[in-house]
């Protein structure tokens, strides 16, 4: 049994970073990703659960929403199990803190900084050389130039990280370590022996939960297990069907190849036909 709980979980991620003791925990995470001027000094943590403006309208829910003393808004997302449109998913998550910016009376649509943050333990990235393990993404003009400082998106693909204890050069760099390699650590690495970590480990720590917390724990633990079963399988599935095709490809090319060159040596199209099982008409066009 693990040492440390999982932080790919519901409950691993909310006890690491969306409880109110370990609010200096989230912050020093954070401003790893912010630039000098929205760094944060404290936060606080909003309702997760937001209600559209329609009542039929889809509602939202975050892992973790919440705000600095100086405005700018954070939804903190970690997501376990590839799904359809998670692009779309993010700009959609990302109107909420917007609208909810908006004041009764006269008011002139200044917004506070809004920025999303997925930590995704799955590749997004179809393309194996378009791969990164960080996207950052702003909105920017045809020159590449930052146009609106008020919109962010930062995705962090998990499974891209590799780096080694002896790698790490950054602390951003030891915190994606801590949270990739947690659930196997069974003492504190001592790249890792310092304060803030220190803390994030004693935190992270199973025999540190109460009966009902290590159930819900286990739950949870349970549901990441089997998204991951079902994701690795429909994986599987996709390669083995990638193969037979490919398979089926290579065949077709191959009688293609022959018919060609019975065709070149003169044998008429309904004997090729015979041997090849194509038709006739595909052999004329050959």
């Amino acid at each position: 049994m693990s040492k440390y709980l999982n932080p790919y979980t519901d409950f691993g991620f909310k006890k690491l970073f969306g409880e109110e003791a370990n609010k200096d925990l989230l912050a020093d995470f954070l401003n790893q990703l912010l630039p000098p001027h929205h760094q944060i000094a404290e936060l606080h943590f909003r309702n997760s659960e937001q209600l559209p403006d329609i009542p039929l309208e889809r509602k939202a829910v975050f892992d973790i929403h919440c705000i600095s003393t100086t405005g700018e808004r954070f939804i903190v997302e970690m997501q376990k199990a590839k799904m359809n449109f998670f692009k779309d998913r993010s700009v959609y998550y990302a109107t909420f803190p917007i609208r909810e910016q908006a004041k009764k009376g006269d008011w002139w649509f200044k917004l506070a900084p809004v920025y999303f943050i997925a930590i995704l333990d799955f590749v997004y990235d179809e393309q194996e050389e378009m791969r990164k393990f960080r996207r950052d993404i702003s909105l920017r003009d045809q020159d590449g130039e930052l146009f609106f400082d008020k919109l962010h998106f930062k995705f962090l693909q998990m499974p891209l990280f590799n780096k080694q204890e002896h790698e790490l050069e950054t602390h951003f760099e030891k915190w994606i370590y801590f949270l990739k390699n947690l659930e196997n650590f069974d003492h504190i690495p001592a790249i890792l022996n310092e304060p803030i970590f220190q803390k994030a480990f004693k935190t992270a720590e199973l025999a540190n939960l109460n009966q009902e917390q290590y159930e819900n724990y286990e739950k949870n633990l349970i549901d990441y297990w089997s998204a991951k079963a079902v994701l690795e399988t429909a994986i599987e599935q996709g390669r083995e069907q990638g193969r037979e095709q490919g398979r089926e490809e290579g065949a077709q090319q191959k009688t293609l190849e022959i018919a060609r060159a019975l065709k070149h040596s003169g044998l008429p199209a309904t004997q090729i036909a015979v041997a090849t099982g194509l038709s006739t008409d595909t052999i004329e066009h050959l």
